[in-house]
């Protein structure tokens, strides 16, 4: 059965400066039980939310089968946390997921590639450990909600962009 097993919308960046300073506080409250997406602009109250830097990447999708054990959303700084989808090679793929409020689109545009951060929030070992099992960094492509348990989706091929 597929799920969505956790959302994560922070407000802040966590992984600032040095890893080894370690990471800035988590703020409370950014694991959530449901996130509203908005077209083109990522998920509504997070960090990367509207940004032109990131309006090409502002949501980042990762399977829980690649993670290690104890590893979740506040440690990899992902934004949903699925299980049973195997998200990694949909790179230029569309990522269809339905929560239950409706179907919510998003395109897969590139790997989200783990960093040294990696191996201080997951422990040591994990930037590598987590090479090709990072997540997809995707655009939604339909405004709607995503909420945390049982998730029907589909992948189909990227349409064309002019």
């Amino acid at each position: 059965m597929s799920a969505i097993a956790e959302l994560l919308a922070s407000p802040v960046h966590r992984l600032v400066g040095r890893p080894q300073d370690g990471p800035a506080p988590a703020p409370p409250g950014e694991l959530v039980e449901r996130v509203e997406l908005r077209a083109g602009l990522g998920i509504v109250g997070d960090r990367y939310f509207a940004r032109p830097a990131h309006r090409d990447a502002g949501v980042t999708v990762i399977a829980r089968e690649g993670l290690p054990p104890g590893a979740g959303l506040a440690q990899v700084r992902r934004n949903i946390l699925v299980a049973g989808i195997a998200v990694d090679d949909l790179v230029g793929a569309v990522l269809t997921l339905d929560s239950g409020d409706g179907p919510v689109r998003l395109r897969v545009k590139r790997r989200a590639n783990p960093c040294a951060w990696m191996d201080v929030t997951v422990g040591p070992g994990a930037w590598r450990a987590l090479r090709g099992h990072g997540g997809v960094r995707c655009v939604p492509l339909d405004d709607g909600v995503l909420r945390v348990g049982p998730v029907t989706f589909a992948v189909t091929e990227a349409e064309f962009e002019a």
